[in-house]
């Protein structure tokens, strides 16, 4: 008879852990938590529901390989040179600092300096999964914090490799195991290097192949294949099998078939992963902490302020501003998943004596408990530094002091648009402004993409947007519009609440990713919120109707109505009858428009007056704008000249026309209105 306790086990972890993270969901509790809070129901400490925890273990490890095999696919060598002064300063200094401080704490206490060491290994390493976790449940991966955090992170998970080869040594400190070791990693080397080497010329070569068969069954399992494969064949050289699953993602990640290896793989990662959080919660003894709850405690504070400190200590180190490095200080405050491998490792040399195994294990579970509260809570514990840095003038930042450099004679500018972050959106933005005269400055806080554009002539500082100095050297005072395009929920929000407060009159557009973001944003200021979800919605739609192939014309139309109906109704959900009146045409009549006069275009030297543009089209100009000044109802005599731009009035019909008109060589003067 088959033997289905795995399944049995499987079963009970998931009905508790739904029940638990449905409970945690009603009071908006993170979801990590309830599954650590799941594993300490059911594991052997608690309800001993899974008495046996080694095959659930095995099932975690697998969600570990694919987390760090996704993770390699996402993070690129082009992230990795994005990233290179977090990898080259912060990462180093962060994990250092962590060691000596432990180092410190150890000998403080009596234990001996390898001990001291070894707990400086444990204590340095953080948790990839829950920390990725925790920033993908608040829509921070692609924050700054949030990339230099998963850098960090990477530079942790590569410094596991030479804290397992020194862990033995520190246990039996002898020349002979000195030798032994260094001759492990040079072998561990030459064979990572030429598994690597291997794999990144035969992967793309292999996908080629898989793909051309056009069988979605056969890339996927060549997929598993690849990633499992290489990370087992790395762990024979002494790399973990997760690392060796990062470096098999980075292989793929340089492949043409990343993206959708990475939507494959999803939803096995997303699975196995509930696994792991819950056999972390599994460790938890609370009869631990019951006997020695004053030392747990001590440990747990000593553990959170000390890598705190380290972190936002190492970001600073970097150039990162105050609010940013704490986020990175806060996120990176647990013990990681790798570092209880690495405790069997040291229990196993005698680097544990007494209790401290079990202690560290409480520790390290605790933490990993209350780090997605903290990371919910450090947005909050930023901006408290932040203030009090500019009110005692302590732990300078590159924010301030290299837009305060800025502030003379270079930003002479006024009726312009304050663009904050320069992502897609924000270049985008920056590109259609200059190419239409409008004058603008970028706010980024990536300090490389800050110092590349700028040398290509983008007028864009390095500055935290949501930093009321910041906003008054960009002169917000006399700005007419505020872009906020960040991916940062908290520092969008933060940053539309101190601009309204400096200039009530400013127009301010923000970009968010969901519509549950919108009410929050218009009750603190803005006057324009641009939901991702609502515009993936309306370009899906479009492309369905292009198929069809219904004219393009009908097809812009109905999008546009979409739109506006829309952005109504989000920002007026108590006046429905604004989207009747909508949908019933009767706002839709007038419009207004703006149309830039092409260097080859008709209307180049010609006036207002020899071009008729009302007669031969009904529309009227309401504006004008040459080098940036701008005037109303302008003269009948007004000679366009390349890169003015008109501002029109009139029925989308009449809009169309009259820009055909100016722009369009073959427009002649027998045009017929329709």
């Amino acid at each position: 008879m088959s033997d289905y306790a795995v399944l049995g086990d499987l079963l009970v972890i998931y009905a508790v852990s739904t029940a638990v993270v449905f409970v945690f969901h009603q009071f908006r509790l993170p979801s990590i938590a309830g599954f650590l809070v799941a594993g300490a129901l059911i594991g052997p400490h608690g309800l001993h529901l899974i008495p046996d925890v080694s095959q659930v273990q095995v099932l975690a490890e697998i969600g570990i390989v694919l987390l760090l095999f996704t993770i390699g696919m996402e993070f690129s060598s082009a992230h990795f040179a994005a990233a290179r002064r977090i990898l080259m300063v912060a990462a180093p200094v962060q994990t250092g600092g962590v060691l000596v401080l432990a180092l410190l704490g150890a000998l403080a206490v009596g234990l001996s300096y390898q001990q001291g060491i070894f707990w400086g290994f444990l204590l340095s390493l953080s948790s990839t999964a829950i920390v990725l976790k925790a920033l993908s449940e608040q829509g921070e991966s692609d924050s700054f914090h949030g990339r230099a955090t998963v850098a960090i992170l990477i530079f942790q998970d590569l410094a596991v490799v030479p804290m397992m080869l020194v862990t033995p040594i520190l246990g039996t400190p002898s020349g002979s195991a000195m030798g032994t070791v260094l001759m492990t990693l040079v072998k561990a080397a030459i064979v990572v290097g030429l598994i690597v080497a291997a794999a990144w010329y035969l992967v793309p070569r292999l996908l080629r192949h898989i793909v051309r068969s056009r069988s979605r069954e056969l890339f996927l399992l060549s997929i598993i294949v690849l990633c499992l494969g290489i990370a087992w064949l790395t762990s024979l050289g002494g790399l973990s099998l997760a690392l060796g699953a990062f470096i098999a993602g980075l292989v793929i990640s340089e492949s043409e078939y990343s993206h959708q290896a990475l939507a494959e793989v999803l939803p096995f990662r997303d699975s196995f992963n509930s696994l792991f959080f819950v056999s972390i919660g599994v460790l938890m003894d609370m009869r631990v902490v019951l006997e020695h709850p004053f030392i747990v405690l001590g440990l747990l504070l000593a553990v959170i302020v000390g890598k705190l400190v380290a972190g936002t200590g190492a970001m600073v180190a970097a150039g990162a501003p105050p609010r940013s490095a704490v986020l990175v200080g806060m996120a990176l405050a647990q013990v990681g998943e790798f570092s209880f491998i690495l405790a069997q490792q040291g229990q196993d040399a005698g680097l544990f004596t007494g209790d401290l195994y079990n202690l560290f294990l409480a520790t390290s579970v605790l933490t990993m408990v209350v780090t997605p509260f903290l990371m919910q809570w450090s947005p909050h514990l930023g901006r408290r530094i932040e203030a009090m840095q500019r009110v005692r003038g302590w732990m300078p930042t590159r924010t301030a002091a290299h837009v305060e450099q800025l502030e003379g004679s270079q930003i002479r500018i006024k009726d312009h648009v304050i663009i904050v972050g320069y992502g897609l959106n924000g270049r985008n933005l920056a590109r259609v402004l200059s190419e239409t005269e409008i004058p603008h400055v970028a706010l980024d806080l990536d300090g490389e993409t800050v110092r590349r554009e700028a040398r290509h002539g983008v007028p864009i500082y390095y500055g935290d947007g949501s930093n009321a100095n910041v906003l008054r050297h960009m002169k917000i005072d006399d700005a007419k519009v505020l872009v906020v395009a960040l991916s940062d929920p908290f520092t969008a929000r933060r940053t539309v609440k101190v601009a309204k407060g400096l200039n009530p009159k400013l127009h301010i557009v923000v970009r968010t990713r969901y519509l549950r973001e919108l009410e929050e944003l218009h009750q603190l200021g803005a006057d324009d919120v641009v939901p991702e979800e609502f515009e993936t919605s309306i370009e899906i739609f479009a492309l369905v109707l292009r198929t069809y192939s219904l004219p393009q014309e009908f097809v812009a139309r109905k999008a546009e109505q979409i739109r506006r109906e829309g952005y109504a109704l989000l920002r007026r959900s108590e006046m429905p009858e604004l989207a009747h009146h909508l949908r019933g045409g009767t706002l839709t009549d007038v419009e207004v428009e703006t149309c830039r006069i092409d260097d080859e275009a008709p209307a180049v030297g010609k006036s207002l007056t020899e071009l008729s543009i009302r007669p031969r089209t009904g529309a009227s100009v309401i504006a004008w704008t040459r080098s940036q000044v701008t005037q109303s109802n302008p003269s009948e005599t007004v000679r366009l000249q390349a890169g003015d731009v008109v501002t029109l009035l009139g029925s989308r019909d009449q809009i169309r026309r009259a820009m055909a008109l100016l722009n369009e060589p073959n427009h002649g003067t027998s045009h017929q209105l329709k």
